[in-house]
């Protein structure tokens, strides 16, 4: 009777459903929220409920995580977030690296900066660290000079020379590929260009290069919990998923030069 008792506990056990733990991570539409979705079968089999929510700006992924409507978020560079913090206060800290986006000045009315008229309105972001990228690549164009120094923390403020007398329009990051054909020039991302169908995200004027890891997009965690082993299992499967980088390089139009794999 012994015997068949451990027995009959063996098969009921083998029998109960062991119960996924949800790992909710927030994502912005295009190949970084596509890349996590291709993740939600390789998670569920390691026992990981992982519920992928997508948002459309770049405000509400950390205002939802700080809230603890998320545990994870997977949009940003740690530059763009150790400014958040700043801002905000937030307790929220890097727990991973992902990918790195190329960034670009794009226009599809000009083939040069030398093309640019007298007056030409620019889109850039509308954040800061972002904002600073966007105006080194047009410092590089040769369309303005910046303050000494203020690297990609420049401001539309520490334009101290713009011989063309351009004029700026101010957008959320995930909208420029939507306005770029309203304005003469704008700065893009090649994932947001790509999912929003515009235009042909190979084609900017000029680009930031790959090499520079520090703007390598993260995945975010609240700092109480940075180091739950099922968020850092999460992180552990995207970096070594062959099917995360099969919709990585789908994601960059299979073009190695608008992106590269920084983990």
């Amino acid at each position: 009777m012994k015997l068949l008792s451990i027995l009959t506990a063996v098969l009921i056990a083998a029998a109960t459903p062991v119960l996924a733990e949800t790992v909710k991570i927030g994502v912005v539409p295009g190949v970084y929220g596509d890349s996590v979705e291709a993740l939600v079968p390789e998670a569920k089999a390691q026992g990981i409920d992982l519920q992928v929510i997508e948002f459309s700006d770049w405000t509400t992924p950390n205002e939802a995580l700080q809230a603890g409507d998320l545990d994870l978020n997977y949009f940003q560079h740690k530059p763009f977030l150790d400014n958040a913090v700043k801002q905000k206060s937030y307790e929220i800290v890097p727990i991973g690296v992902g990918t790195l986006a190329n960034i670009g000045i794009y226009s599809l009315k000009y083939k040069d900066f030398a093309s640019v008229p007298d007056g030409a309105v620019v889109a850039i972001a509308n954040d800061p660290v972002n904002q600073g990228r966007g105006l080194l690549l047009l410092q590089r164009g040769g369309l303005i000079t910046l303050k000494d120094g203020v690297g990609f923390r420049g401001t539309l403020d520490d334009i101290i020379e713009n011989p063309k007398h351009v004029t700026f329009k101010e957008v959320e990051g995930p909208q420029l590929a939507r306005v770029t054909g309203d304005v003469d020039l704008a700065l893009g991302y090649p994932h947001f260009i790509i999912a929003a169908k515009t235009f042909d995200p190979g084609s900017a004027l000029i680009f930031s290069g790959i090499d520079d890891k520090q703007f390598a997009i993260v995945f975010a965690a609240n700092k109480a919990k940075a180091d739950n082993p099922a968020l850092k299992k999460v992180v552990e499967l995207y970096q070594t998923s062959k099917v995360v980088r099969e919709a990585i390089a789908k994601g960059f139009a299979n073009n190695p030069k608008l992106y590269t794999i920084a983990w």
